[in-house]
């Protein structure tokens, strides 16, 4: 399968390159950045030897079409999808957060719940859940945004009081997060799913706010089946979801968390099949249409074009 594992652009006016973990971002003139959504895939801050065939499509269509969903509670960052992979927008000089919001207990909340506390990022958790209940309200629990290894979890009071983010700028960022999650919420119910917990990136170019890089995609969101939620909490069951989760827990149960000394699982060309099948179908789920696979026939080559001439028109 011809997939994208690594871009090595040479673009019109491009002034930089960053290779993010799943993402090669160029930067054109200063002022535009050409984010190429790869199909490499991460887990516990690991790039998997791998890449997932389509990911990157699934990743790119899913935030293209939120970000235009979600444009009239905030500006976003987005100029143009000239490929299925590629996007271009201006550049922002993005806060050094992310914001995390959750609905449910799940995941890494669920796992520190779980070891016994009772308060994440500063927000205090009513005794008596169990893994994957819904929150009496919405959480917002921000990690802060580490340029390399681990994000760590940072409490609001932390945020303001280290000088992060000023008060009136991170006040602006939870109003955004809760409209926004609250819409990815209405969103994904029309489509029989529950957004679990979901994490947005701000940034801020003269003076404005912009909402920046993915949101409701798999890697930065996760989604439970609406049918069968109840009773499977009734009988303490795992939920049915849709979210990168299904990727962690099969490295867990192989011994990798991204810890010294660990070695990542063999990816099997079946292993890699059926990742690149649950992308898709969370794509079609989230989305509610048909994901039609691009021609990836010379897929490095495709890309390179429709960038150059989308650039040209800037």
């Amino acid at each position: 399968m011809n997939t994208i594992k690594q871009t090595n652009f040479n673009l019109p006016k491009q002034t930089g390159f960053y290779k993010g973990k799943v993402r090669d971002v160029y930067t054109i003139n200063n002022q535009y950045l050409a984010m190429v959504v790869t199909d490499r895939i991460s887990a516990f801050d690991v790039v998997l030897p791998e890449p997932i065939p389509y990911k990157g499509q699934v990743l790119n269509q899913i935030a293209a079409n939120f970000l235009k969903a979600t444009s009239d509670i905030v500006p976003n960052w987005v100029i143009s999808v000239p490929d299925p992979n590629v996007t271009i927008g201006r550049i922002c000089e993005p806060f050094k957060v992310e914001m995390v919001i959750r609905g449910y207990l799940a995941g890494h909340a669920a796992r520190e719940y779980k070891a016994g506390k009772r308060s994440v990022c500063g927000v205090a958790l009513p005794e008596g859940l169990n893994e994957n209940d819904k929150l009496p309200e919405p959480v917002i629990t921000p990690t802060t945004k580490a340029a390399v290894g681990h994000d760590e979890d940072i409490s609001r009071e932390d945020i303001l009081a280290r000088g992060i983010i000023s008060e009136e700028d991170y006040l602006q960022l939870e109003a955004y997060t809760r409209a926004l999650y609250q819409r990815g919420t209405e969103m994904a119910a029309k489509q029989g799913l529950i957004l679990v917990d979901t994490k947005y990136e701000f940034g801020k170019v003269d003076g404005k706010i912009y909402l920046i890089d993915e949101i409701h995609t798999p890697d930065s969101s996760r989604y439970f089946y609406k049918e069968g939620y109840e009773e499977r909490q009734q009988k303490g069951e795992p939920q049915k979801q849709l979210s990168k989760e299904f990727v962690r827990q099969w490295l867990i149960e192989n011994g990798f968390q991204g810890k010294e000394g660990q070695q990542v699982p063999v990816m099997t060309p079946e292993k890699v099949a059926s990742i690149s099948d649950r992308y898709i179908e969370l794509y079609e789920q989230i989305i509610g249409e048909k994901f039609v696979r691009s021609d990836n026939n010379n897929v490095i080559q495709r890309v390179e074009q429709n960038l150059i001439e989308a650039l040209n028109k800037l």
